[in-house]
């Protein structure tokens, strides 16, 4: 047998050479004197070797020629879910002639099967794209990744057992390695599920096996609100309030009825059903307020790290927003003040806007901070109309530049380019992260640098106050996350974990976790004091980019490069649903204070309007039959031209957008 495999072996040489005289010379000879002499047994391993490294590309391509041929002629039932199969094949087919050398024929491998996933996975191939040489699997950070950890599959036990099947029948020896070594499959008792299920419909990297991730939805997490949070006190004070107004009102009505006659009894009554039926209805002020706040639904949850005291002017002022907050829903949306930044000229890398809308804060390419404050927008900033030389004298010399000049006060001090900012809860701080690996402190009443916090070991791509002040967060290219008072020039926790970087974080409304979003397209729930991860959402096509946490604490959402924002129930860690329509990438998200609408702006210029509600009305049942439940669009609003950088929702519901204008070309 392997005399017949040596002969197939310098046959198949000689005729790819060119060599038919050679070839047909050997062929004679061979039928002449069938019996020959023996091929040395070293010589035989050489020639074979040889022969499989030269045969390797045509073999790889029609493998898998076969196995994609099969799989889109497999019945309905089962095709949806074998076709997962397909993409992870065919890279690391791909890879794998790179890597063996095959630079050539890896490159039309790569460009004639490349079209059947696209509409998936057009970013991952992209990036593999630009691979040519085996130096760049290893330099490449996405290629790498893909090489060191297997891919995550749902799949039925009967369309496994197909597979597994044809590829034993067929002998697809490299197709069966390739299942083998670079796939995780989940085999799941009964028939496939639906075809556009949310889960597995995507191949993701998770580093984990299926079953490790499952294991880490299942830990106990505690989603609700702070304890003695500054909800709590209002609802604290409406209820007191109301049940002083019932006391008062049910004494004035005993000392009615003791000067009616016994037989009048009966209409004492009145007084109590009144004050039920304004209960129930509300009156202009109480009823409509403490039916805007949600929050007192949520599960108390003590924090785990030591809070900051609030001062009691703070205090004052937030509990007067909070009483007089617009409720929002399907009927009421909210009123939008959009800040568009004009001739930036594409340097607008991100914005920030502070709780009340008076400051607005731009990280720019030039590596500058610029904060514009909305009370002195169109006033001259001239000492001698204001007569205040001293203070604006100082003004410019920490700005460094003449503030007569200009409308904002800049920042300088990175390296780099600027590309997160973030106001603290009452606006005295600005955060600002930087391509020069650092995260700079700045005081927004100085206009000065106060800490400068080093630790990420390369580019940081975003930072976030946590809900209290003190604290706060900070992502990186360097795949980790980490955890920071204001206090200390080293972080408190580093969260590491994802296979690519980490590009947005977020505070839980408790401040006992902190959501990732990252590259390799999944977010990570990590716990605060243990630094663990203890949920894995999987299910985006692209690298997340936007993650906002809902007020009460249960629900996510995130949003991707690709357009499409999740929403996601942290209690188990699966998807509720799917929330399509933005064109392209999703910059920010920010829920309404009572958490009814979700708010969603977007590179394609658009701010859209999304109804919370009508999901978490969805009826299990339908949940459980797999219906096509979608959050409804309550409003799209299109601006003229300006992608859409940051959101956010004051206390009193107000929302606030901000981008840079682009010039059509």
């Amino acid at each position: 047998m392997e005399e017949e495999q040596i002969e197939k072996a310098v046959l198949a040489y000689l005729k790819k050479r060119g060599f038919h005289q050679t070839q047909i010379s050997l062929q004679e000879e061979h039928q002449k004197n069938p019996s020959a002499a023996k091929t040395d047994p070293e010589v035989g391993k050489l020639i074979l070797s040889f022969a499989e490294s030269e045969n390797g590309p045509v073999r790889y391509r029609e493998e898998y020629s076969k196995l994609r041929s099969w799989t889109y002629n497999s019945l309905d039932l089962y095709k949806h879910e074998l076709l997962r199969v397909l993409y992870p094949v065919f890279i690391h087919c791909f890879m794998d002639l790179v890597a063996k050398g095959h630079t050539q024929e890896a490159r039309s491998f790569f460009q004639s099967f490349r079209e059947d996933h696209e509409a998936l996975y057009l970013h991952d191939l992209q990036k593999l794209e630009g691979v040519l040489s085996p130096q760049h699997l290893e330099e490449m950070e996405f290629a790498h990744s893909l090489r060191q950890n297997k891919v995550n599959i749902k799949m039925c036990q009967y369309s496994y057992e197909l597979l597994l099947q044809y590829l034993l029948k067929t002998e697809c020896k490299i197709m069966l390695g390739i299942v083998n070594e670079r796939i995780n499959f989940q085999v799941s008792p009964g028939q496939p599920g639906g075809p556009y299920s949310s889960e597995g419909e995507v191949v993701t990297l998770t580093g984990s096996s299926q079953e490790a991730v499952e294991q880490i939805n299942q830990k106990e997490i505690r989603w609700g609100v702070l304890e003695d949070s500054l909800e709590e006190r209002l609802e604290k004070e409406i209820l007191a309030a109301e049940a002083d107004k019932a006391e008062a009102e049910a004494k004035e009505g005993d000392g009615e009825d003791s000067k009616k006659k016994a037989g009048e009894v009966g209409k004492s009554g009145g007084p109590s059903k009144k004050l039920k039926k304004d209960k129930v209805t509300g009156t202009t002020g109480k009823g409509i307020r403490t039916e805007t706040n949600v929050v007192p639904t949520a599960p108390r949850v003590k924090s785990e790290l030591p809070m900051p005291t609030i001062s009691m002017e703070v205090e004052r002022s937030a509990l007067e927003d909070l009483r007089n907050r617009a409720r929002l829903g399907s009927s009421a949306l909210p009123s939008v003040s959009f800040y568009t930044f004009i001739n930036t000229h594409n340097s607008l890398n991100c914005a920030s806007i502070s709780q009340d809308g008076a400051l607005v804060v731009g990280g720019f390419s030039d590596s500058s901070l610029k904060v514009w404050n909305m009370a002195k927008i169109g006033e001259e900033h001239n000492s001698s109309e204001n007569g205040n030389t001293g203070e604006v004298g100082q003004t410019e010399h920490l700005a460094g530049l003449d503030m007569g000049k200009r409308s904002y006060t800049l920042l300088q001090g990175h390296a780099g380019p600027v590309y997160a900012a973030n106001f603290s809860p009452e606006g005295d701080f600005i955060l600002s992260a930087s391509e020069d690996c650092t995260v700079r402190l700045w005081s927004s009443k100085m206009n000065a640098n106060l800490v400068c916090y080093k630790g990420h070991n390369y580019p940081v791509w975003d930072v976030q106050f946590s809900p209290v002040g003190h604290y706060f967060v900070s992502s990186s290219h360097d795949r980790t996350a980490r955890v920071w008072s204001m206090e200390r020039i080293q972080p408190l926790r580093i969260m590491a974990g994802h296979l690519s970087d980490v590009d947005c974080v977020q505070w839980h409304v408790n401040c006992n976790y902190i959501a990732t979003g990252s590259s390799d397209k999944t977010v990570r729930l990590w716990d605060v004091q243990s630094g663990e991860c203890v949920r894995m959402f999987v299910g985006h096509r692209g690298m997340v980019l936007s993650i906002a946490m809902s007020p009460d604490g249960r629900y996510m959402a995130s949003g991707d490069e690709d357009g499409a924002i999740m929403m996601w129930d942290l209690s188990t860690g699966r998807c509720v649903t799917p929330l399509m329509g933005h064109t392209s990438c999703i910059w920010t998200l920010a829920f309404s204070c009572e958490g009814s609408v979700l708010a969603s702006g977007s590179a394609d210029c658009t701010v859209k309007l999304w109804d919370v509600n009508a999901c978490s009305r969805t009826p299990r049942a339908e949940e459980k039959a797999g219906a096509a439940h979608r959050l409804r669009l309550l409003k799209a609003l299109p601006t003229k031209s300006t992608p859409v950088h940051a959101l956010r929702f004051s206390r009193r519901n107000l929302l606030f957008a901000a981008g840079a204008f682009t010039r059509n070309p």
